[in-house]
């Protein structure tokens, strides 16, 4: 178990050093920002394009952020022959895999966590539909107030102890994002206690969870695939699997009975429409906790699924060529 947790610990330490990790999440935070000026112009409901399309970018962000840092976390390890050192010490190859699984997994957990704080404080501030809509300030100066801080003590922070500005920042961020996401859910756009006008959906935060199980499902994938194959390979082979899961159904499930290879392919491409809830929210219908359960074994099995596949393709690799 020490050995289990250190290469976890160790493993999600590099993942927030690499500058793609802090690239990524700060673009997804400026888009969640600039959605309600973006979903202002529709014929219907903005509000519900704009949790649609918020919900789209945190998916693809928690995408990119789980195959590059699955990726990292192997890849360029054996790219780079670091893995050699690791491998020469008496730590069994299930238990590398599995940490370096665990340490993706909770990289990818707080990238999602931020995203999913700056989706809900856009749906808080809402879409300006009229000329008599003003801004939430509460909102603006509550993520204003998150940002500013996380800025001024990662460069202190750096300053004083040498820590990498990137990786402190996206801790304190997720850190000042909470307390500002907890602050905007019992104050009102007046400023004043009033919990039951936070207009923070409970459906966005079910959303959210079910988008971090498909991320870590894509995660595993990508850890399998590039423990035998380059990062450019696994990267484009991880994108095709997950745009042929947002189409599953259709393209497997309506032909299952009729063709062997439609039901073989049922069940080996990952189904990514189970955690997928833009028709609840366009049909304002709620979603029982029972389905977050389902999808969660579902997600749970598949990813043991593609973990054990990933230790077998591993046991055999010689990891100095």
């Amino acid at each position: 178990m020490h050995k289990l947790l250190t290469i976890a610990h160790n493993t999600f330490t590099e993942i927030l050093r690499q500058p793609i990790y802090a690239v990524l999440v700060t673009s997804a935070i400026l888009l969640f920002f600039l959605s309600p000026s973006v979903t202002m112009y529709t014929m219907s409901d903005d509000n519900k394009l704009l949790r649609d399309i918020g919900l789209s970018t945190l998916f693809l962000t928690s995408l990119f952020v789980a195959i590059f840092s699955a990726c990292g976390a192997i890849a360029e390890e054996m790219e780079n022959k670091t893995i050699t050192t690791v491998l020469s010490k008496p730590v069994p190859r299930p238990v590398f895999i599995v940490g370096k699984f665990l340490g993706v997994a909770a990289a990818v957990a707080l990238a999602h966590f931020i995203c999913t704080v700056a989706l809900l404080i856009a749906i808080r501030h809402g879409v300006l539909e009229s000329a008599s809509d003003t801004h939430d300030w509460t909102a603006v100066g509550a993520a204003a107030v998150a940002i500013l801080g996380t800025v001024v003590l990662s460069s202190l922070f750096n300053y004083w102890f040498d820590w990498k500005f990137s990786s402190t920042a996206m801790v304190l961020l997720a850190l000042f994002g909470g307390a500002a996401l907890v602050f905007l859910s019992l104050v009102n756009r007046n400023w004043q206690f009033n919990p039951a006008e936070n207009n923070i959906h409970l459906t966005d935060v079910y959303g959210s969870v079910l988008l971090w199980l498909a991320a870590l499902i894509i995660a595993a994938l990508a850890l399998a695939l590039s423990t035998r194959f380059t990062l450019m390979v696994t990267l484009s082979a991880c994108v095709g699997i997950f745009l042929l899961g947002l189409i599953s159904d259709y393209v497997f499930g309506r032909l299952a009975d009729v063709y062997w290879w439609a039901a073989i392919g049922r069940y080996l491409v990952p189904n990514l429409q189970v955690f997928w809830i833009s028709d609840a929210i366009y049909e304002g219908t709620t979603i029982p906790l029972r389905y977050i359960g389902i999808a969660a074994a579902y997600a749970i099995c598949y990813t043991g699924g593609i973990l054990a596949v990933a230790v077998a393709l591993f046991q055999r690799r010689q990891a100095g060529y």
